[in-house]
C-alpha cells in the first residue's frame, strides 16, 4: 500500500505547541493539539486514552485549517500518574493510527503512546544547563603539594607516580596508578575559563577516596580523596561555583566498591561481621561476586537492608549527605545504573533505583539524578527512577554510527562487530524510536554527549575531520535533552597514546584550536538563549542518504538543523518544510554564515551544502 503524502505532515509531541501544560497536576484537564497539512482529507480525529486499563475515545475538534496546517484540539483529563494516549485519524483515504512511533495502518503497541506525567517536578534549572565533564586528575593541578607520591601506598604490588603535566607515562607504570596531580583547587582556578566558554554546570568523575586515578574503586564514601584536596576543597569549589551561578554533579559508584573499602575488609576478616551481608561470597573469603569479574571491585548486595540504609535510606546516608551544605551538590551521576541491584536470581534494580530517587528528592527536590546506561534505558525513564541517563543509546551511538560506522563489542567476547556507516534512515529511526518510548518531560532531561571518559574522543572518532566534528557539536547543542561536553573537546583534543580519552587538558592557547573553541562558545550561547532548543518539540523534516534535517519549535521560535556528512556537497535544492507547519514567506537566518533564506512553495531553497551543518533560526515563529 502506498501511503498518502500528507501523512508526513502529521505531528504531535509533548512540547508547548501541542500540550497546554507540560507538568500538569493530577485531576487537571489539559488541551492536546495535533497538526497536519491544511489540505489533508481528514474527516475526524479521535483521541484514544486508556483510563484504568480500559480504552476510551474522545472526539477532537478542528480549530484551524489555514495554509500550511490544520489544527485539531481536544481535552485530556489527567486522572492517573501516567496518562498515555494516541490518535485515530479518519480520512477519505483510510483510517490511520498515530502514536509517538509515527502513523500506521495497524494498531500500535501502548508502549509507543504519547505519555504525560502528573505531579512531576523536574529540576527546572536543567532547561538552560550546558554541562562540562571533568576527569579531575587530568584537568588542572591547583596544589602540587597534594600530588600522589610513591611512598604513600602500594596497590597490587605497584606504587603511584605523579608525572609532569602531559608527560607520557613510563611503559611499565600500572595504568590506574598514572597520576598528573589534577585536583579540585585546579578546577576552581579554571572556572573563569568555563564561564567564558558558556558552560554553567560541571559533572565530576569520582572524587571520593580511592587508590586509582579514576576512583571507581571507592575506598571511602564519606571522604573526598586527599589527593584532590579533601572535603574542604569540595566545599570551597561549591562556594566558587555558587559565586558564578554554576552547578555541579558528583559521580557515585553504588553497584560495587573497592577491594580496600573498610566494609569489604571487615567482611573478609570475619564472615559474621555485619558488613559481610553487603557482599556475595560463594566461598569465603576468596570467591565473591564482582563487577564483570574484576577482583578489586566487589559487587554490593542490596538484599542487605543495612547496606540500603548506609547508601541511601538513612538520614546520614551517602546519597543524602553530599547534597547538603557545605557541599550542596546539585545531583548525582550513578555509575552502571543499568546493573544496580541485579545479580543472577536477584533482580531488585527497580526497588533500589526507586529508593534512591526517593532519598535524593526528599533531600533536595531540584537535584538532577542521572544514570549511566549504554543500552535501552527506557524502563528506568518513566518518571519513577532516573531523571535521565547518559544517552548513549538514544543519541550518541546513532550519531557515531552515521558518521563513522557501526562498532559494538561485549564484555568477554573478544571481538567487535562492525559495519559501514549507517544509512541516514537508520540513525533517524533510532532517534525516533528512543524518543517514542519516553514521556516528553523525561526526554528533555536526557544527558546527551558526543563522548566521555569511557569512549574515544569525538575528534578521534571522526578522524580529525573538523567539519564532521562541528557537525556533531551542532547536533549535540540542538537535540532534545541536556547537552554535555567532555573536557578538552572544545579545543580539539584527541585520544592520547597510552591515555586514550583521559589525556591532560591542554592549557597552552597556542596549541588549542581557538576557532573550534569560539564555535562551541557561539553555539552554547545560542542554546542558553533559545526556548526552542531548551524545551521545543522535535520533528524530522528530511532524511536523505547523506543528509538529515529536523526542527525544534517552541511557542515563539523555530530552529531547523540540517546536517550533511559527505565530503561531496549536497546539490542545491529545496528543503521541504511545509509538512513542518512552516508558512511561505517565513524567514530563516543561518546562525553559522549569516545568510538569510525565505520559504517559497513550501520549501527552503538551499544552495550547495558542504560537509557540516546549518542552523536556521526563525525568531517570533507562530
Amino acid at each position: 500500500m502506498i501511503s498518502p503524502a500528507w501523512l508526513a505532515s502529521i505531528h504531535h509531541d509533548g512540547s508547548e505547541k501541542y500540550v497546554s501544560v507540560l507538568h500538569p497536576r493530577l485531576g487537571e484537564t489539559i488541551r492536546i493539539r495535533l497538526r497536519v497539512a491544511h489540505d489533508a482529507p481528514i474527516q475526524r480525529v479521535i483521541l484514544r486514552t486508556f483510563p484504568d486499563g480500559e480504552q476510551a475515545f474522545r472526539l477532537m475538534r478542528q480549530i484551524s485549517a489555514e495554509s500550511p496546517a490544520q489544527w485539531w484540539e481536544g481535552d485530556l483529563p489527567v486522572t492517573e500518574p501516567i496518562i498515555h494516549y494516541r490518535f485515530l485519524i479518519d480520512s477519505t483515504d483510510g483510517l490511520w493510527h498515530y502514536s509517538a512511533a509515527g502513523p500506521s495502518t495497524f494498531v500500535p503497541l501502548d508502549a509507543t503512546d504519547f505519555r504525560i506525567l502528573a505531579d512531576h517536578q523536574p529540576p527546572e534549572w536543567l532547561g538552560k544547563a550546558v554541562f562540562y565533564q571533568i576527569f579531575p586528575d587530568r584537568f588542572a593541578n591547583g596544589d602540587p603539594g597534594n600530588d600522589p607520591r610513591p611512598e604513600e601506598y602500594e596497590y597490587r604490588g605497584q606504587r603511584p607516580k605523579t608525572y609532569p603535566w602531559e608527560a607520557p607515562p613510563d611503559d611499565g607504570q600500572f595504568f590506574p596508578l598514572v597520576f598528573y596531580g589534577g585536583d579540585l583547587p585546579g578546577i576552581a582556578s579554571r572556572l573563569d575559563y568555563l564561564a567564558d566558554l558558556g558552560v554553567n554546570s560541571i559533572y565530576l568523575n569520582p572524587i571520593f577516596h580511592a587508590y586509582s586515578n579514576h576512583k571507581y574503586d571507592v575506598a571511602d564514601y564519606e571522604r573526598v580523596d586527599p589527593h584532590f584536596g579533601g572535603n574542604e576543597a569540595l566545599a570551597a569549589l561549591r562556594t566558587a561555583l555558587s559565586a558564578r551561578g554554576m552547578r555541579y554533579l558528583l559521580d557515585i559508584v553504588p553497584n560495587h566498591c573497592g577491594y580496600w573499602h573498610p566494609w569489604f575488609q571487615a567482611a573478609l576478616a570475619d564472615p559474621a561481621a555485619p558488613e559481610s551481608e553487603f557482599f556475595t561470597f560463594n566461598r569465603h573469603p576468596d570467591d565473591y561476586a564482582t563487577w564483570l569479574g574484576v577482583w578489586v571491585l566487589p559487587k554490593l548486595n542490596y538484599r542487605s537492608h543495612e547496606l540500603r540504609r548506609r547508601i541511601y535510606q538513612g538520614p546520614d546516608s551517602v546519597f543524602r549527605r553530599w547534597l547538603r551544605p557545605p557541599y550542596s551538590a546539585d545531583g548525582w551521576r550513578v555509575d552502571v545504573a543499568n546493573m544496580l541491584g541485579r545479580q543472577g536470581a536477584t533482580q531488585i534494580g527497580l526497588e533500589i533505583s526507586r529508593g534512591i530517587r526517593q532519598a535524593v528528592k526528599e533531600t533536595r527536590p531540584d537535584a538532577y539524578l542521572m544514570g549511566e546506561n549504554f543500552f535501552d534505558a527506557s524502563g528506568q525513564l518513566q518518571g519513577d527512577q532516573w531523571d535521565g541517563v547518559m544517552n548513549y543509546g538514544g543519541f550518541t551511538h546513532p550519531l557515531w554510527y552515521w558518521l563513522n560506522g557501526y562498532t559494538q563489542g561485549a564484555h568477554g567476547f573478544g571481538e567487535t562487530v562492525s559495519a559501514p556507516p549507517w544509512p541516514t534512515e537508520a540513525t533517524a529511526g533510532m532517534w525516533r524510536s528512543r524518543l517514542a518510548v519516553l514521556p516528553w518531560a523525561i526526554a528533555l532531561q536526557q544527558y546527551n554527549i558526543l563522548d566521555s571518559h569511557d569512549t574515544p574522543r569525538i575528534r578521534s572518532l571522526v578522524g580529525g575531520r573538523d567539519a564532521l566534528h562541528r557537525l556533531a557539536v551542532a547536533i549535540l547543542l540542538t537535540f532534545p535533552g541536556v547537552p554535555g561536553l567532555y573536557y578538552g573537546d572544545e579545543v580539539g583534543m584527541t585520544d592520547m597514546p597510552g591515555l586514550g580519552a583521559r589525556g591532560c587538558m591542554i592549557w597552552d592557547e597556542d596549541r588549542q584550536d581557538r576557532s573550534l573553541y569560539e564555535f562551541h562558545k557561539r553555539l552554547i550561547h545560542f542554546r542558553r538563549e533559545s526556548t526552542a532548543l531548551q524545551r521545543g518539540g522535535f520533528q524530522l523534516l528530511l532524511v536523505e542518504p547523506d543528509t538529515v534535517a529536523y526542527q525544534r519549535e517552541s511557542g515563539d521560535e523555530r530552529v531547523i538543523v540540517v546536517a550533511h556528512r559527505s565530503e561531496n556537497p549536497r546539490p542545491a535544492g529545496p528543503l521541504p518544510v511545509a509538512h513542518g507547519g512552516v508558512a511561505d514567506g517565513s524567514r530563516f537566518l543561518d546562525l553559522l554564515t549569516g545568510v538569510e533564506f525565505i520559504v517559497d512553495a513550501g520549501a527552503l531553497p538551499l544552495p550547495p551544502m558542504p560537509q557540516g551543518a546549518m542552523i536556521l533560526h526563525e525568531a517570533n515563529a507562530h
